[in-house]
C-alpha cells in the first residue's frame, strides 16, 4: 500500500520594516524552495497581519522575476 503525501508548502512573511535585500531573499528561498525541492511558497501580505486575516498570494517563478532592483517587499 503506497501512502498518499501531500503537497508540500511554505510561507514566507516580512516584519518590522523594510531592510536592505529583502525582495532578494524572498526571490532566493522562492526559487530554491520551488525549483530545487519542488515546495510551494506562500506569501502573505502585511506580516502578521497578512497571517492572521488570510492574505496571501503564491509566489511562482513568473512572480519572483525581475524582483532585484525594486525597492521595499512585495509583501
Amino acid at each position: 500500500m503506497t501512502k498518499k503525501t501531500r503537497p508540500q508548502c511554505i510561507g514566507i512573511l516580512t516584519a518590522g520594516g523594510d531592510c536592505q535585500a529583502l525582495n532578494a531573499a524572498i526571490r532566493g528561498v522562492g526559487k530554491s524552495a520551488t525549483s530545487a525541492f519542488d515546495v510551494q511558497v506562500l506569501g502573505f501580505l502585511d506580516g502578521f497581519r497578512g497571517l492572521v486575516e488570510d492574505r496571501s498570494i503564491f509566489l511562482e517563478s513568473s512572480s519572483l522575476s525581475n524582483l532585484l532592483t525594486l525597492g521595499g517587499t512585495i509583501l
